[in-house]
């Protein structure tokens, strides 16, 4: 078909060049958004006499129809349109003829493009803002079911100091928290419109950009032509989000891949979200774990790919700007798909309280607190540290955990234990001493429960 811009050229593209040049194949993803720009621009161009009310209703009621034909499949948008702007307006002139060619007034497809991609990305953002709460809500339910949880807290992969499920589950709670502040970051600084900077230098024509905006629910118009139609920074930093937001899930998954196996049967995941072997029959696979963990990279590729593209443009509009396209939708699908899946996961995983609980006994997690009893008996710490630490190579040549030794043994490395001891050490004691504000005890998770609790009260998922 002819080109939207061919006046200028004297022979038809190269089939090859015209193929490498065209977005058809992925910008068709813009229809909507394309469609929704379109109907405010004919609005504002009726608005400022530049079009009659006659030619805006003609317009607005082509564009109504081509939405509703894509959308129940009697219109298919096809590869014999360079991109989906041309699909739109060629579809236009077709149905309501000479009207349609004036769709395009006051506008280039540089501002086109570049405000049909932050329509797109700003919807992408809620979509994930609402997946990212569901998250934090499903998070925040099993914190409360597990304040009496205990289990090792590690460091280094060491067991290092008992803690609660809950306490542990709050540390991802925080994460993805941030998480959605970044998001309302993004869509905040984003929220306003290019419509109307045209290729570079504006128009002659005397546009209404505040009211465009307005019409398409911006904060405003955005204050610099050239920036408008060259500005990627939106895209590069929501990349940046979804990296996070794949590197905490990546962090999470891997530990319920630890955690799911024999060595340490913390958790049994969920028939639905997992696999079994072909050929060792005893397999339960963390498959799901493991791709998230996996797709991690590749949103990774997408910010790397885009910051790439990026670094070497002059202003304003160049053509590989058309690169922020295909890896940011894939990053954001993948996203909101490993959102979705992990959330699910976690929801229907078990937690096996008893094997937890005894894995921070016989991990020496209370030796810290042994040292702080004799402490307080008025041992010097670092004499306390020796100790502990000849109690732990006792216990190790033994095979038994701290619990696990008489009074004659504790006594036989240092007269200043006494039966309170046991209580000193066990798990409870030393998970609910430690009542500073974010530590494990059940006062110091409630007042946080309740903390998040009104958090996600006032922060309801973003609505479109």
């Amino acid at each position: 078909m002819a080109q939207l811009w061919g006046g200028r050229f004297t022979k038809e593209t190269d089939k090859l060049v015209y193929n490498f040049n065209a977005s058809i194949s992925f910008d068709r993803k813009f229809y909507r958004q394309d469609i929704e720009g379109s109907k405010a621009h004919v609005k504002m161009l009726a608005k400022q006499g530049i079009l009659t009310e006659e030619e805006k209703e003609q317009i607005l009621q082509g564009l109504e129809s081509i939405l509703t034909d894509v959308e129940n499949g009697t219109l298919q948008i096809t590869e014999e349109y360079e991109d989906i702007h041309s699909f739109v307006e060629a579809n236009l002139i077709d149905r309501i003829g000479d009207a349609g060619k004036k769709l395009h007034t006051g506008r280039s497809r540089n501002d086109q493009v570049a405000l049909d991609m932050k329509l797109y990305t700003r919807d992408e953002i809620v979509e994930i803002d609402g997946l990212v709460k569901k998250l934090l809500d499903t998070l925040l339910g099993m914190m409360k079911e597990h304040i009496g949880t205990y289990m090792p807290g590690f460091t280094h992969l060491q067991k290092a100091q008992p803690i609660t499920l809950a306490h542990h589950l709050g540390a991802y709670f925080e994460m993805f928290k941030r998480d959605r502040q970044r998001l309302a970051d993004i869509y905040k600084r984003m929220n306003f419109c290019p419509l109307g900077s045209g290729a570079l230098a504006g128009t002659t024509y005397p546009l209404d950009r505040e009211y465009t905006a307005e019409l398409l629910h911006f904060e405003g118009p955005t204050l610099n032509s050239m920036d408008s139609v060259a500005d990627r920074d939106y895209v590069i930093e929501l990349l940046s989000a979804l990296s996070t937001i794949m590197m905490h899930l990546s962090r999470f998954c891997e530990e319920i891949i630890i955690w799911n196996t024999n060595e340490y049967r913390f958790v049994e995941i969920d028939d639905a979200y997992s696999t079994g072997s072909s050929i060792m029959p005893q397999k339960k696979n963390p498959d799901i774990a493991e791709l998230v963990r996996g797709k991690t990279g590749r949103v990774y590729g997408a910010l790397i790919s885009m910051m790439t593209t990026m670094k070497g443009l002059p202003l304003a509009y160049n053509k590989d700007m058309q690169e922020d396209k295909e890896l940011t939708f894939d990053a954001m699908d993948t996203t909101k798909g490993c959102l979705a899946l992990f959330t699910g996961m976690i929801s229907t995983m078990k937690f096996r309280r008893d094997v937890m609980e005894s894995s921070a006994k016989n991990g020496f997690t209370n030796a810290t607190d042994a040292a702080d009893y004799l402490v307080n008996h008025g041992v010097p710490f670092r004499d306390a540290h020796g100790i502990v630490g000849r109690l732990v190579l006792y216990c190790i040549d033994k095979n038994i955990s701290l619990d696990d030794m008489s009074l004659e043994e504790y006594k036989a490395i240092s007269p200043v234990f006494e039966e309170d001891i046991y209580e000193a050490i066990s798990m409870r004691t030393c998970v609910e001493k430690r009542q500073t504000i974010g530590a494990p005890s059940e006062d110091a998770m409630n007042k946080v429960i309740a903390v998040n609790e009104v958090y996600l009260t006032e922060h309801p998922a973003m609505q479109k």
